[in-house]
């Protein structure tokens, strides 16, 4: 026998009622993307018509991951919509603001600058050009 006390059946019990809230948690904390499409294009991706993003507006386009603004001079902006807090997809635009589900991280979608914390790195910028009428993003584009 050792000199340690044993534990009660109250603390082993708890611990093991304790367990799967705690896993749930990591989950929730977790990569975020869902193992769908990769946190930024690997390659050009089409996302859609030019018209789609007006002057001084954004685009969400979740299925690829990308936020896509356009200036009042023309010009067009991306940024990777993977929050850089934890890697969670952000699936809320608001206005012009990228709120991020999971922790409540806020992001300029002109900019891909912090406007709330946790997150304290702006958004990942991404290649984009109008090509033929289509909205293209990624390396290469």
């Amino acid at each position: 026998m050792s000199g340690r006390p044993s534990a009660s059946r109250r603390t082993v019990l708890r611990g093991a009622a304790l367990t799967p809230v705690a896993g749930l948690g990591l989950a929730a904390c977790s990569g975020g993307s869902g193992g769908g499409a990769p946190a930024t294009p690997t390659a050009p991706v089409a996302l859609g018509a030019e018209s789609e993003v007006a002057k001084g507006d954004a685009q969400l386009y979740e299925d690829e991951n990308v936020v896509v603004s356009r200036a009042e001079n023309g010009s067009l902006k991306a940024f990777s919509s993977i929050c850089t807090h934890a890697g969670c997809a952000i699936n809320k635009l608001e206005g012009m603001t990228l709120v991020c589900p999971c922790h409540g991280s806020e992001f300029d979608a002109a900019t891909g600058k912090v406007l709330r914390a946790p997150a304290t790195v702006p958004l990942h910028e991404l290649s984009v050009e109008a090509k033929d009428g289509k909205i293209v993003a990624g390396p290469g584009a």
